[in-house]
């Protein structure tokens, strides 16, 4: 055939054609076979990567969620950030305090001598270690230096050992030297720092700061506290002092009348519908991965196409459950569904949005609702919470036990693919070998052939007989 490669040298038949030829219809059905099922276990683990991913991060915004007071609308506020700053709760409720601030808490400080070579002077020019203690509420902080040892080493050794147990220590250089600088990140009286030992360096050390206890009153009422960070006080209003309350404008009364803080709690309805919005864009997320993993695409001519995971009923049982627990009644008020707050479900994508004016109409009157619909052990969160834990725990929930089972599916495919390559590598060399075998024995028949041929011509030719 014209423009043939041809392989028998004896035959001239091109048996390198034949032997792949026939090793493509062995090899073909179980290829086609390992190809299909590959690309639909890599799209299927893919697909449910996706999934798994989103809902991952629809369980991580529903824990955010429990943690913070989305769902309450309360913030706070302080009339003067430059005495206090506070955040509320949702353990909080609504109500306004007055508060006063007398002291602030302050850490113990304490300042060796002055040393004039600065930081690289020798603290310990003996020919033995020596030890600073350091005292703190009765807990000894045994600090060792060395011989030769400088004031920079001691400052490193005392933060590198003790820096997490509550010390820290700094130098301070002017023109005049440096001093070592211990400072106490614990508050409020009784956490004085104390030097003894035989290093020396407790010898004309000096109170920079004693510790103090912040001293204030919320509506008259005098407190204590050890920090500048007060929690409890109030409840679920967490309040953090920054400085003492002003002396009012003129006044010479002893003591001076203060100018009082207003810390308020109230509800602000955009905050909670900021709230709602996010747990709504979050609900949103996940269906809409979930969607675009099974939907069926319409193509031009009228036929249809399905996703990965169309028709999957991992998927089906999935968005049930998500679904059934946003639809189920909660909460302890009069309104107890989030459609009564003009929360509306797409009938086609199942996507939710908020109709404004519905919304608005509902949360004048029952804004305390939404809180109890979403809190608590039977709120919504938590319910959602639970009815996706069997799909989402990390090695033995429904994704993660499918995941397995198709990477499983690839490495034996993997498998399959090298066992085929290497039977139809055998297949290959043995019908070549039997192939070479025909054209050799072809050749030597055609040699023999030749042979015979040239001897009969020469018989029949009369001048060789004569």
């Amino acid at each position: 055939m014209a423009g043939s490669t041809v392989s028998g040298i004896g035959s001239n038949i091109d048996t390198q054609a034949i032997v792949t030829s026939l090793v493509n219809a062995e090899k073909v059905p179980k290829q086609t076979q390992i190809n299909t099922a590959s690309q639909k276990a890599t799209t299927t683990l893919s697909s449910i990567g996706k999934i798994q991913a989103a809902l991952d991060a629809f369980r991580g915004a529903l824990d955010s969620m429990t943690k913070d007071s989305s769902f309450t609308g309360l913030i706070g506020s302080s009339s003067d950030e430059k005495v206090a700053t506070m955040t509320a709760s949702n353990t909080a409720s609504n109500g306004s305090f007055r508060l006063i601030v007398d002291q602030l808490a302050q850490a113990s400080k304490l300042s060796s001598k002055n040393f004039t070579g600065g930081t690289s002077t020798v603290v310990n020019a003996t020919d033995k270690p020596t030890t600073l203690t350091i005292t703190q509420s009765g807990k000894d902080y045994d600090v060792n230096i060395p011989v030769g040892a400088t004031l920079q080493q001691v400052r490193d050794s005392i933060n590198t050992q003790f820096g997490t147990s509550g010390l820290s220590a700094n130098i301070q250089t002017d023109s005049n030297g440096s001093r070592l600088i211990l400072t106490s990140t614990t508050m409020g009286t009784g956490s004085d720092l104390k030097l003894s030992g035989n290093s020396g360096l407790d010898v004309g050390s000096t109170v920079v700061d004693e510790p103090k206890d912040a001293l204030y009153s919320i509506d008259g009422v005098s407190s204590v506290s050890k920090t500048n960070s007060i929690e409890g006080a109030l409840s679920g209003v967490n309040i953090k002092l920054v400085s003492v309350s002003t002396v009012k404008t003129g006044d010479t009364s002893n003591p001076p009348v203060k100018n009082a803080t207003l810390i308020t709690v109230s509800t602000n309805n955009a905050a909670l519908k900021s709230g709602v919005k996010g747990f709504l864009d979050s609900y949103n997320a996940l269906i809409t991965a979930m969607n675009t993993e099974t939907k069926v695409t319409t193509n031009l001519d009228g036929s249809t196409t399905g996703a990965t995971l169309t028709g999957d009923s991992t998927m089906r049982s999935l968005q049930a459950a998500i679904r059934n627990e946003f639809n189920a009644l909660s909460g302890t008020g009069q309104f107890k569904s989030l459609a009564q707050f003009g929360v509306v479900t797409n009938s086609s994508t199942g996507l939710l949005t908020i109709d404004d004016k519905k919304w608005d109409a509902a949360v004048k009157t029952n804004a305390a609702d939404i809180n109890s619909m979403f809190t608590g052990p039977s709120g919504m969160l938590a319910r959602m919470k639970s009815a996706t834990d069997d799909y989402a725990k990390s090695t033995t929930g429904i994704l993660a036990t499918r995941s397995t089972s198709l990477s499983d599916t690839l490495k034996d495919l993997t498998k399959q693919q090298s066992s085929l390559d290497e039977r139809m590598d055998l297949l290959t060399k043995s019908l070549s070998d039997k192939y070479n075998a025909m054209d050799t024995l072809v050749a030597q028949l055609r040699q023999q052939s030749t042979s015979v041929m040239t001897t009969l011509n020469a018989l029949n030719n009369p001048k060789t007989n004569s």
